[in-house]
């Protein structure tokens, strides 16, 4: 019937995702930065040879892959400080702003 069709896909998509967490955890993902660096540095160093085998395996052709100098840990330090600095800065913002609105709303009411 449809409800045990339902059923049976419910189990099997949570399933996956369960394995998804479950990867992503086993490999570092969830851990700390220098973790989930490690993790992608080794999925690159991994994937492109499994890939290569695969397509020639079928007689498939891929372009090579390009090469990033990409590092995961100081784009995510960066962005932690523009954020912290937005939100040191955000207060004497507000109270600008309010100000500037209250000289707006009173310059319209003369």
């Amino acid at each position: 019937t449809v409800a045990s069709f339902d059923c049976c896909r419910f189990v099997i998509k949570g399933s996956l995702a369960g394995a998804a967490v479950y990867v992503a955890y086993d490999q570092g993902l969830l851990g700390s930065g220098t973790q989930g660096a490690e993790a992608l540095r080794k999925a690159q160093e991994a994937l492109p040879p499994v890939i290569q085998e695969w397509t020639s395996y079928i007689g498939w052709e891929l372009p090579p892959t390009p090469k990033f100098d990409f590092s995961l840990s100081d784009s995510w330090n960066k962005g932690v400080q523009t954020v912290m600095s937005a939100l040191s800065v955000a207060p004497t913002r507000a109270c600008e702003y309010t100000e500037e609105g209250w000289k707006y709303v009173k310059d319209l009411v003369k």
